[in-house]
């Protein structure tokens, strides 16, 4: 079976023959399950996207058209066995077919490998010979597949001009000449359109005329639109009249500092090398903002969300790296998103879910205030529901990774968190999305580190490194380490287990390896408050060695520090002076300190509200959310703060 929407809805037998699928609504009811990519679409949702005001009997003419096509499609099922390919789940349908068999689905994922290795430009441009048309041509007038077809043109021109890129990069491409003139004819607003074609030209060594179609833009963008051509126009044709462009058969290479690039080569490049962590991530940051700020410089709003919302690299910390950079990345979301808003319902209508979920990632719990994490969740759900209705996986993905990150509203919900990670998991799986499966394998294994199942957290530990050695993400055996680091301290307090040094050499050489990994929001203060967790494990009392940096967690460690070094009153009113703790993966953990703080001294106050804090997290470990520590299980705090509140 194979089912083709690039162009009018169709679909064929394994021997190529076509199938009947009925009149237009029945054509209707597919696309629409198609466009859904595997997910069940409600009876209610397929109605409301079918008839604009629904007759009486809707839901039973809906019935009719999936009873019609289940006939066409699977005409040999016997009458009592269940269908295969459009089936019943839950209140609603779902079409079960593989992607590689539904044309638009080949093209999008043959679209993704090609922006993360070139080697796939020969199947990009078979996918996109593919098109016969519009996509869901036959579909006209529903609102659903107007937005479909507008997205999927956007995909359609990005795979043109990422088809022609990489073919000029690679030596190649002199032959695009009049593939790129009637590209740019069409679509006369696109620059990089216009760059390409000048290399095509250059490239079959028509210098004049390149720089002919370099002016041509110029004056048409001027005349037209008020606006001089943007940095990478103005910079090739500098190239192309000095004879700096690069030769044929010279593939275009990132060579460090000082190389200059255009916004969307440099934040294709910066999404690469964040995964290798280490100076490649803090060059990769850098260089991210950079790239957004150029795009803004443009003045091109399409071009601006999508370099903004093209950095979907996944993020496992609730602490930002950069927090200035970061909050830089979240204001230019926010202006382009608020420019967008104002232009009405016309553009691709995936910007502003990549927008929205670009400012809930990085707008991180901990450094926000109540105002600031209430925006970031309103843009996390703004950003889901937008990709669940676009139903783009690869955008779900990344927008669940927003939702993740915005998941630290109040202690225990590590369930909450790990139906995320078990949704991106099943996303990326699925759709071969293999740096979010890593992620996904992450966050499910910090929140059964968070419920104190140690093995479900190995076996993810161990499927993580195995995922990342093919996608070369070195960084994830340094937070895979510090897990097994945490396994071990838990383990210290059992009969026969390692001794609490052994535990300790193990958390040392975690810290050793993320001394270098790029990622000073997760790295600071971790290890003390490691230390201090296996301290208070065995009931001992907190490290007191003044070359300790705490980082971020300094006022919720130094009573217990100063409690360690007999100063009493000092510590009352450090703990007096305690804030309540930010909204992050070591929330528990500081509820935690505060409580045994407040135990010690009978500080019965500040014990009630610690009490109060960690009701909900009674069944997790404190600071396990992480997957790198623990300071064992948060019920023993709880317990002592109901004994010292009298709320027991």
């Amino acid at each position: 079976m194979r089912i083709d929407v690039l162009g009018a809805v169709r679909a064929f037998r394994d021997d190529g023959s076509p199938v009947d699928l009925g009149g237009p609504r029945h054509r209707e009811v597919l696309a629409r399950l198609v466009a859904a990519e595997g997910r069940m679409v409600t009876t209610d949702s397929l109605v409301d996207d079918l008839w604009t005001d629904p007759p009486a009997r809707a839901v039973g003419a809906l019935r009719t058209f999936v009873a019609a096509l289940r006939r066409a499609l699977e005409p040999d099922r016997p009458p009592r066995n269940p269908p295969r390919v459009l089936v019943s789940e839950g209140p609603g349908y779902a079409l079960r077919l593989p992607r590689e068999d539904v044309d638009v689905h080949r093209f999008q994922d043959t679209l993704a490998r090609a922006r993360r290795t070139p080697d796939a430009v020969t199947d990009l441009g078979r996918v996109l010979a593919d098109w016969r048309g519009p996509a869901y041509a036959d579909v006209a007038g529903s609102a659903w597949a107007q937005r479909e077809r507008i997205r999927l043109e956007e995909l359609r021109l990005e795979g043109a001009e990422l088809r022609a890129r990489i073919l000029l990069d690679s030596g190649e491409g002199a032959d695009l000449v009049a593939e790129l003139g009637a590209h740019v004819a069409e679509h006369p607003w696109r620059e990089p359109a216009w760059g390409l074609l000048a290399r095509a030209l250059h490239r079959a060594g028509r210098r004049a005329d390149a720089l002919a179609t370099l002016r041509r833009a110029r004056a048409m963008l001027v005349d037209q639109l008020g606006l001089d051509p943007g940095a990478d126009l103005q910079r090739l044709e500098t190239d192309i009249l000095s004879g700096h462009v690069p030769p044929e058969g010279a593939r275009t290479a990132w060579t460090g500092h000082g190389v200059r690039l255009g916004p969307r080569t440099t934040v294709d490049l910066a999404r690469t090398l964040a995964l290798a962590g280490g100076d490649a991530l803090v060059h990769s940051r850098r260089d991210r903002l950079a790239a957004v700020q150029a795009a803004e410089r443009t003045g091109d709003l399409s071009l601006t969300a999508r370099i903004i919302g093209a950095y979907d690299v996944p993020a496992i910390w609730s602490r930002a790296d950069d927090p200035d950079q970061s909050r830089a990345v979240v204001a230019a979301a926010e202006r382009t998103l608020t420019a967008l808003t104002a232009l009405g319902p016309d553009g691709p209508a995936d910007l502003p879910a990549r927008l929205l979920a670009t400012i809930a990632v990085e707008s991180r719990s901990a450094d926000l205030s109540t105002t600031g994490l209430q925006r970031a969740q309103r843009a996390a759900q703004q950003a889901e529901a937008l990709a669940r209705d676009l139903a783009d996986p690869a955008l779900l993905a990344f927008a669940l990774n927003g939702a993740f990150l915005q998941s630290f509203t109040r202690p225990g919900l590590a369930a909450v968190r790990d139906r995320i990670g078990a949704e991106i998991l099943d996303l990326a799986t699925r759709h071969e999305l293999p740096t979010f499966a890593v992620l996904g394998r992450l966050v499910r294994l910090q929140s059964a580190s968070a419920l104190g199942d140690l093995d479900a957290a190995t076996s993810h530990a161990k499927a993580a490194e195995q995922l990342a050695a093919t996608t070369e993400a070195p960084l994830v055996s340094v937070l895979t380490g510090w897990f097994r680091a945490r396994a071990t301290a838990a383990r210290s307090t059992e009969p026969g287990g390692p001794t609490a040094a052994t535990a300790a050499a193990h958390y040392r050489a975690a810290e050793d390896a993320l001394q270098t990994a790029g990622m000073p929001g997760l790295h600071r203060g971790l290890f003390p408050l490691a230390l201090l967790g296996l301290r208070l494990l065995h009931g001992r009392p907190a490290p007191t060695d003044p070359h300790l940096d705490w980082g971020p967690y300094r006022p919720w460690a130094r009573p217990l520090v100063l409690l360690a070094q007999d100063r009493g009153e000092e510590a009352r009113a450090a703990l007096n002076a305690v804030p309540e703790p930010p909204r992050d993966h070591m929330q528990e953990a500081l509820w935690c300190l505060t409580a045994r703080a407040a135990v010690r001294l009978g500080e019965r106050g500040i014990a009630a509200r610690a009490e109060a804090a960690l009701r909900n997290a009674r069944a997790e470990h404190a600071g396990a959310a992480s997957g790198m520590l623990t300071l064992g299980p948060v019920a023993r705090y709880l317990a002592e703060a109901q004994a010292c509140a009298g709320t027991g």
